[in-house]
């Protein structure tokens, strides 16, 4: 598998698909966080502008190869496993996005509250920060392997659909990265804060059982 995400990543850098989502994410951060702005109010932003950058990620690294490439490495690996490792480099390109987004809201932010009374502190917010950025990043991998090749195949479905999921997954009440997201907004306003590591559990499963559908149904097709 190791082999497998090493060429799905270069693949990935050479093709400079990711360009797009990288810059969308770049436009999502430079709308909404600016220098001076509450820490745990920006990480929250942050964390939610990664959902839809993470299904982008997803469709990007699941149609990356042209289909004749494809066929070999499914027919020397199993079309399973390649799917999967494609899933994964797009996990992995959207952890490496978060995280150079939470190293900027941490050094451009002010670590206090909403009011400006109580100090946050700086670690265990950036913790919480990454924690759910990676929630944002699990969940957008599950809406990109329900709403791409090979579950939807036609991309005038795929695309729109995709972006819808991806919306009503970060706004639906009691969604896990809906719970993250509010768990830092509540924190900048209490000075509490939280991790949300029940959100990730939850968005772990989601992640892995998109993934395992997405994978079954690349093996049967």
């Amino acid at each position: 598998m190791t082999a497998l995400v090493r060429y799905q990543a270069a693949l990935l850098i050479r093709s400079q698909r990711w360009l797009p989502p990288v810059l969308l994410y770049g436009v999502i951060m430079a709308i909404g966080i600016s220098s001076g702005q509450p820490l745990l109010d920006s990480l929250a932003f942050a964390a939610a502008g990664m959902l839809p950058v993470a299904a982008w990620l997803v469709r990007v690294c699941v149609t990356n190869e042209p289909p004749a490439a494809r066929a070999c490495a499914a027919a020397a690996a199993g079309p399973g496993r390649v799917h999967l490792s494609s899933v994964l480099t797009a996990l992995l390109a959207a952890g490496a996005l978060g995280a150079a987004g939470v190293a900027v809201v941490a050094v451009i932010s002010d670590a206090h509250t909403a009011d400006r009374r109580h100090v946050v502190p700086l670690g265990p917010a950036v913790t919480a920060g990454l924690l759910a950025v990676l929630v944002s990043a699990l969940l957008g991998l599950a809406v990109g392997a329900l709403t791409n090749p090979p579950v939807l195949r036609r991309a005038g479905w795929a695309i729109p659909v995709s972006g819808l999921s991806a919306l009503l997954v970060l706004v639906i009440g009691g969604s896990p990265a809906n719970a993250a997201v509010s768990g830092l907004v509540s924190g900048s306003q209490t000075g509490t804060v939280g991790l949300p590591l029940l959100p990730l559990c939850l968005a772990a499963v989601a992640a892995a059982a998109a993934t395992a559908v997405a994978c079954a149904l690349g093996s049967r097709r």
